[in-house]
């Protein structure tokens, strides 16, 4: 496989920074809300968590505006019909995610009967949202099973990228790493 890239086949330096700054920030998040509960208290887990999650809300809304003004490469031809509706349909998924999983997790701490304010990474205080105890309990539900959901879409995204790059041996996860070469 060359790696190489001609002009327009790879994602532009500011979505592959994007990425990769919010990739590590789910995975991280992931691994705090799933493990809270079994990591030490005095790590402050929970405002962390809460804090990265307005960071993933915030730096997809800069995604998002930056997808709409910079067109991304075209899927392979080779790709079959199928793989790229699903391919499509799970970058839909995992971007609605991004949106949708901060904000039932800010909803959730802005129940009135139990309000859990927080602050950004303890600089500031992040304002409660308009919330009734029920509006933020099935905020917590939600966030829950689209928590799940998120993390078996991390999985089925990394394994497509790894199927792409090994076994399909084409430019697909190349053209997200930030280290392989723009010119061919």
């Amino acid at each position: 496989m060359t790696t190489g890239f001609a002009r327009g086949e790879r994602y532009s330096r500011g979505a592959i920074a994007f990425h990769w700054v919010i990739a590590a920030l789910v995975l991280f998040n992931l691994w705090l809300g799933l493990f809270h509960d079994s990591l030490p208290r005095e790590w402050k887990v929970i405002p962390v968590h809460k804090s990265v999650g307005i960071t993933i809300l915030v730096l997809t809304l800069g995604r998002i505006a930056w997808r709409l003004t910079h067109r991304p490469p075209h899927l392979p031809d080779l790709m079959a019909g199928w793989e790229k509706a699903v391919a499509k349909g799970v970058h839909l998924v995992l971007y609605t995610l991004l949106l949708i999983l901060p904000l039932t997790g800010w909803l959730l701490s802005s129940n009135p009967a139990r309000p859990r304010p927080f602050s950004w990474f303890f600089l500031f205080d992040v304002p409660m949202l308009p919330a009734t105890p029920v509006i933020a309990r099935n905020a917590h539900e939600a966030h829950e099973l689209l928590g799940y959901l998120m993390a078996a879409l991390v999985l089925i995204h990394i394994a497509a990228a790894l199927r792409h790059h090994f076994l399909l041996r084409d430019k697909v996860l190349a053209r997200m790493l930030p280290w392989v070469s723009r010119r061919r």
